[in-house]
């Protein structure tokens, strides 16, 4: 992870660092200074180095008996870091030979805005594969693919349904897709725009990587979150006109956003729980992770919700499987506000999809009680 970056002497000095308390330090694309991982991984860090200010000549060397006489001047460079992950501060002071020349403080909206150094791809002889992959990418960033791969959609879910159904499920995707899209804008993200792909579903794509799971939380579930405000809008218009269409498109769109949330990568849900649980760095934390993917486990069997409960069971082991390895992520993690925040934020969502599924299954209607029984199932 990408902790500071700053001018030196021409050239930027970059700090890198994890939750496993290892920090490197580079001054260009050399690495200067190393401190190894270790459990203190905050508090006060300090790393030191030397730079020659000018190689000696020849002529440095007239009238002397040996090249030993010749020593080249040297300044002495020290960053000073004070580093706290939860939440995330790190002050800084940088020193040319005990002389402070530069200090500052970096918090996480420091961190969500930067674009980290990336480091330059090796050049890689020609290949099908590399040809096809540079072909896909053209046609990706070409407008006309998101036209052809939306007909496609609207085709296959007519084929499938009715063309006033496909049109309605398009438009549900649609609106998922653009809480992504807006998401990624409020962090100041290029995004590429939203495609349709065929049976399964939509995909919002960006320019830029996430630095913190923060970004990763908030861009994940505002897609469900933008769905959920289109169910109630639909749920608003059926009490007003009384028309079927609209009681339709809200509880089968409040199924297709309860099924993202589900906390199975790479579905919006898994990305959220995986954000909260890997933010956790004790084993207090994800116990309490545990026990509150088993009261959601035990909940949703004892509402008959079947499908629901044992996806979430699977979805709570990946969770496990995967906590071993958070140290090496290069995302800043949510501090203890966030974690709380992210999970009420989820729970409260997938509750009001939920609730109005069953709102509209209690009407009698058999093609409304059908989202409930896909979740009994």
């Amino acid at each position: 992870m990408e902790l500071l970056k700053i001018d030196c002497l021409g050239k930027p000095l970059r700090l890198e660092g994890s939750l496993a308390g290892w920090q490197q330090l580079y001054w260009g694309d050399a690495l200067v200074s190393v401190i190894q991982a270790s459990p203190d991984n905050e508090g006060l860090k300090s790393h030191t180095f030397e730079l020659a200010t000018q190689a000696p000549t020849p002529a440095d060397f007239e009238g002397t008996e040996s090249a030993e006489a010749i020593v080249t001047p040297t300044i002495k460079i020290t960053l000073e870091t004070d580093l706290q992950w939860q939440p995330f501060v790190i002050d800084y002071r940088l020193l040319k030979d005990d002389e402070v020349i530069t200090s500052g403080q970096r918090t996480t909206k420091d961190i969500e805005r930067q674009t980290p150094t990336v480091a330059i791809a090796e050049k890689r002889q020609f290949s099908v594969i590399g040809l096809a992959s540079l072909g896909f990418k053209l046609l990706k960033s070409a407008k006309v693919i998101k036209v052809l791969l939306a007909g496609a959609s609207v085709a296959a879910y007519s084929w499938l349904f009715s063309f006033q159904f496909a049109l309605a499920l398009i438009a549900c995707l649609v609106f998922h897709e653009y809480g992504h899209i807006r998401a990624m804008k409020y962090f100041g993200m290029k995004t590429k725009g939203i495609y349709l792909i065929p049976f399964m579903g939509g995909l919002a794509l960006s320019d830029e990587k996430i630095n913190t799971r923060w970004q990763d939380v908030v861009i994940s579930i505002m897609g469900p979150t933008f769905g959920l405000l289109m169910s109630i809008a639909s749920l608003i218009a059926y009490w007003i006109t009384g028309n079927i269409f609209f009681a339709g498109l809200a509880t089968f769109n409040a199924l297709l956003n309860l099924f993202n949330l589900l906390p199975i990568l790479p579905l919006d849900g898994g990305h959220i729980l995986k954000s909260i649980s890997f933010s956790m760095n004790s084993v207090m934390g994800l116990i309490a992770c545990i026990l509150g993917a088993a009261v959601g486990v035990y909940i949703s069997y004892s509402l008959g919700l079947a499908l629901l409960g044992f996806l979430l069971l699977i979805g709570s082991a990946e969770i496990v499987f995967e906590w071993k390895t958070r140290h090496q992520s290069h995302l800043l993690p949510l501090d203890r506000y966030g974690q709380i925040f992210s999970a009420v934020w989820y729970f409260l969502t997938v509750g009001a999809l939920i609730g109005i599924i069953w709102y509209f299954a209690a009407s009698g209607d058999q093609m409304l009680a059908l989202p409930l029984e896909i979740l009994k199932s």
